[in-house]
């Protein structure tokens, strides 16, 4: 496959280098991701902003752990699955809950797993989910606004696992203990 570039702070395109700078600061150095995204400095500085607004919906770690790595897990992602891993541990989310996304098996609550399932949907319908499946994600306790959150979320995840896809991005040496592949067939939604 093509080698796509992968930046640092001196051999990004200028508008990218702030960009990097915040990914630095935030993360303590610069995630294999962001290193290809900076190419494009539009696409960083959007994924960027929707992984902000993402994490600024009314989802809790847990919830927000399941949108991503449902995603993530559906797309075969290699680098977004290891690299959540390692974020959800951060964000204090049980390794009942990420090995249950990462291995495609239940979920410790209906909630959380109606939610997956129903993210599940939203991505394999490309968005046509039909009124039964509204109904039941409803009546699981989410509302419309969080059908619209995940949309939020599939935008961010399509715009990383794509680009990992294309780019190959390698794992970055903090998540490489979390490295995945998929060990089965998907689950069924």
């Amino acid at each position: 496959m093509t080698d796509f570039p992968s930046h640092d702070l001196e051999t990004a395109p200028e508008e990218s280098k702030p960009l990097l700078e915040a990914s630095n600061k935030a993360f303590g150095r610069l995630p294999g991701l962001h290193k290809v995204m900076a190419e494009s400095p539009q696409a960083l500085q959007a994924y960027q902003l929707l992984h902000k607004l993402f994490t600024e919906t009314e989802f809790d770690a847990d919830e927000l752990t399941v949108v991503w790595q449902t995603i993530n897990v559906e797309h075969e992602c290699h680098y977004c699955v290891p690299a959540h891993t390692g974020i959800a541990k951060k964000m204090k989310v049980s390794d009942e809950i990420s090995n249950a996304l990462r291995d495609e098996t239940p979920l410790p609550s209906e909630k959380l797993e109606a939610l997956r399932k129903f993210t599940l949907q939203m991505l394999r319908s490309r968005g046509n989910v039909t009124e039964e499946q509204l109904q039941a994600f409803f009546a699981a306790g989410y509302g419309h606004r969080a059908v619209l959150d995940i949309i939020l979320g599939l935008a961010q995840k399509v715009m990383s696992n794509y680009t990992n896809h294309v780019a190959e991005t390698p794992l970055d040496e903090p998540v490489k203990p979390f490295a995945w592949q998929r060990k089965g067939a998907p689950l069924e939604a």
